[in-house]
């Protein structure tokens, strides 16, 4: 797998990463650190990376452009310190691989992880 570190979590997962084999770059180093989240998806997209985040609306813009990619794996604990989340994280990674190389939005919080396949379901009409 290829990630994309976004702005909101640390260049050094990047190294964290890398040490599990994948290749993995943080967005200060391809793109501009204050560009939109659709800009940030585009480039994922197009270079055939998973994201990794802490932000919430990576999500929602899944859900609601019904996109099929791409992967998107959305960090939800406090604290999300590569030495205290990598021990928790890297695993899940690994046993969702097949799931995120197809296209799949994967929630880790401190109590559970759920995968969902791409594309998510949006929200019905009014």
């Amino acid at each position: 797998m290829k990630f994309l570190v976004d702005m909101n979590l640390s260049p050094r997962w990047c190294s964290v990463l890398s040490a599990e084999r994948w290749e993995s770059v943080h967005w200060s180093n391809v793109g501009n650190p204050s560009a939109p989240d659709h800009e940030v998806m585009q480039w994922a997209l197009a270079d055939g990376r998973v994201v990794l985040t802490h932000d919430l609306d990576f999500g929602a813009m899944l859900a609601a452009t019904k996109a099929t990619g791409p992967s998107v794996v959305q960090v939800r604990t406090q604290d999300v310190r590569p030495q205290t989340l990598a021990p928790i994280l890297v695993p899940l990674l690994r046993h969702y691989e097949n799931d995120l190389d197809v296209g799949a939005l994967l929630v880790v919080d401190d109590a559970k992880s759920r995968v969902r396949v791409l594309p998510l379901p949006g929200k019905a009409g009014p």
